[in-house]
C-alpha cells in the first residue's frame, strides 16, 4: 500500500484505525556502472540525474526506519561516485534514519565509495569489494591515420590543450601530469573512506588503499565492511516488523515508450560497460 493510497484510508471514518500501520525499509538499488552519460533507456548507469527520484522516494516515507542501498557497480566516474554519495548522506541527515549499504557481486572503487555513503557496510562472502583507487585507459594510435592516408589536423590555443591525444606519441610530462591528477583523486577516495568508516578500518593492513579488490571475508576482516550476510536476512532479523519499499527511479521517456536508443551509442555503451564489469571477472 503506498503513501497515498493510506492517507486516503486514514481519513475514512473508523476505517483509518483498523490499517496497520507498519515501519517501513526503503531500498534502493545502485546497480551499473557510474557514468554521467546519460541512457536513453536508463539501463545500466548510475549518476546523479538517474537515481535522484529513487532516492528521494526512499527518503520521504512518513514511518521510514532505515533506508537500504543495494549496491551491485564495478565503479565508474569519480565526481558522480561522489554526487550521488553526497545526495544519500544529505537525505539520510535531514531524515535521521540509519542507512545500511549492502554489496552484492561487486562494490568496487567508485561502487565503494557508495555503499560508504552507507552508517554500515555488508556484503556476500563472495562480494567483491574494495578497489580503492584511480585508473585511466586509453589507446595508442600513433601512425594508424596514416597508414590510410589519412592527415589529422589539431589547432589549439593553449600549450596543454591536446594532452595525452592517442594519435600523437606520448610525452613524459603528460604522463605526469596524468600522475599527479590521479594522485589527488586518490587522496580524496581515501580521505571519504577514512571519514565514513573511521576506527573500524584494520590498522593490521597497509594494503587498504592500494587499488586491491578483495572478497567480502577479507574485506570484513580489514574493516571495509560491518558484516556478511544477504540484505533479506540482515533486514528481516534487525527490522523484523518491517515492511519493505522498493524506491524505483522514473524511467526515461523513450524507456516508457518502449523505443530504443541509437544502435551504435547502444553498441558503444555496452562494449564500455563489458570492459568496466570485466576487470573483476563479470
Amino acid at each position: 500500500m503506498n503513501t497515498m493510497t493510506e492517507n486516503l484510508l486514514s481519513r475514512l471514518p473508523g476505517l483509518g484505525d483498523r490499517i496497520e500501520r507498519k515501519p517501513v525499509v526503503a531500498v534502493v538499488r545502485l546497480h551499473g556502472v557510474i557514468t554521467p552519460t546519460p541512457s536513453p533507456l536508463g539501463r545500466g548507469a548510475i549518476n546523479l540525474n538517474s537515481v535522484e527520484s529513487a532516492l528521494s522516494r526512499a527518503f520521504e516515507h512518513d514511518r521510514l526506519v532505515a533506508v537500504a542501498l543495494a549496491v551491485n557497480s564495478p565503479g565508474g566516474a569519480p565526481t558522480q561516485s561522489a554526487l550521488v554519495a553526497d545526495r544519500i548522506r544529505q537525505l539520510a541527515d535531514r531524515k535521521e534514519v540509519p542507512v545500511l549499504a549492502f554489496c552484492e557481486d561487486v562494490a568496487a572503487s567508485g561502487g565503494y565509495w557508495l555503499a560508504c555513503a552507507a552508517d554500515e557496510i555488508y556484503a556476500h562472502s563472495t562480494s567483491l569489494v574494495g578497489s580503492i583507487g584511480v585508473i585511466s585507459a586509453g589507446f595508442g594510435l600513433t601512425g594508424l591515420l596514416e597508414r590510410f592516408g589519412v592527415e589529422r589536423r589539431v589547432h589549439t590555443a593553449g600549450s596543454n590543450k591536446s594532452r595525452l591525444d592517442p594519435f600523437q606519441d606520448e610525452k613524459p610530462e603528460d604522463v605526469a601530469w596524468l600522475g599527479g591528477l590521479q594522485g589527488e583523486l586518490h587522496d580524496q577516495f581515501v580521505a571519504w573512506v577514512r571519514q565514513r568508516r573511521g576506527e573500524r578500518l584494520s590498522a593490521d593492513h597497509d594494503d587498504l588503499f592500494s587499488g586491491e579488490v578483495w572478497t567480502g571475508a577479507n574485506a570484513l576482516k580489514r574493516g571495509l565492511v560491518d558484516g556478511l550476510g544477504t540484505m533479506r536476512g540482515l533486514l528481516s532479523d534487525r527490522f523484523p516488523d518491517a515492511e519493505i519499499a522498493i524506491a524505483e527511479p522514473r524511467r526515461p521517456l523513450l524507456a516508457r515508450l518502449g523505443v530504443g536508443g541509437a544502435a551504435i551509442e547502444s553498441v558503444i555503451q555496452a562494449i564500455e560497460y563489458r570492459a568496466t564489469w570485466s576487470r573483476f571477472g563479470l
